[in-house]
């Protein structure tokens, strides 16, 4: 599962981002998922949940959105509708992923007591 790892990496970044506030806890975490990112959204979250124990993110709450895939013509920017064939009807030319395959740390909420 490379949730597990991905979930370890984005504990490290947040833990540096912690570490620049002294005394900060941190309260919750925002992740943007793209459909298309080769991750499965629930193992990551479990993975966030074993992972986050005795780190300074072990109370947060871990928010995630998921970002639906968009397909669009390089040439003419037409939209490609999700679960049509990924060639533009107008100009034949191959369709390109223009969202949907992002994994980014949206936000970080800490506390400084």
């Amino acid at each position: 599962m490379h949730e597990y790892s991905l979930v370890l990496s984005l504990l490290e970044h947040v833990a540096a981002q912690a570490a620049a506030h002294p005394g900060a806890s941190v309260r919750r975490v925002e992740v943007r998922i793209g459909e298309q990112a080769g991750v499965v959204v629930e193992q990551f979250a479990t993975a966030f949940e074993l992972a986050r124990r005795d780190t300074v993110a072990a109370e947060a709450e871990l928010v995630l959105e998921r970002v639906p895939a968009r397909w669009a013509c390089p040439g003419c920017a037409r939209e490609i509708p999700s679960g049509d064939r990924l060639a533009c009807p107008d100009c034949g030319d191959p369709a390109h992923l223009v969202a949907g395959d992002e994994l980014y740390l949206m936000r970080l909420e800490l506390e400084v007591t």
